[in-house]
């Protein structure tokens, strides 16, 4: 749906697609660098989804971390998402002025993954 100029909501035609979704969780901690150089993912996880997305299909994943056993913030990489897995790299993010040695303890992180 959207909005016209006063306000009002539009209703909008779409096509009906039907979504997959999986969830998952994974434990993870860094003990290395924070990465700097795109696409070096020498260093990530690979994730397999239990279930295969059917072929074709559009995937994006949404990792959220679920624990909290480290004082520093970490951040959460995602590379390669197919319809098989996904590879996952915890470290610890920049904040501010202070700059992270990447690495972190282990945390929870789930993770949701569906077809879009």
């Amino acid at each position: 749906m959207s909005a016209d100029a006063v306000g009002r909501v539009i209703p909008q035609t779409r096509k009906s697609v039907m979504s997959f979704i999986q969830t998952g969780k994974i434990d993870l901690k860094s003990d290395n660098a924070i990465e700097t150089a795109g696409g070096n993912t020498s260093t990530f996880t690979r994730v397999t989804f239990p279930t295969p997305f059917p072929p074709g299909s559009s995937v994006v994943v949404l990792p959220l971390t679920q624990t909290f056993n480290g004082p520093e913030t970490p951040g959460i990489r995602i590379h390669d998402v197919t319809t098989n897995g996904f590879l996952i790299r915890l470290n610890e993010v920049y904040a501010g002025a202070t700059k992270s040695d990447g690495k972190h303890t282990t945390e929870t992180i789930g993770w949701l993954a569906a077809t879009v």
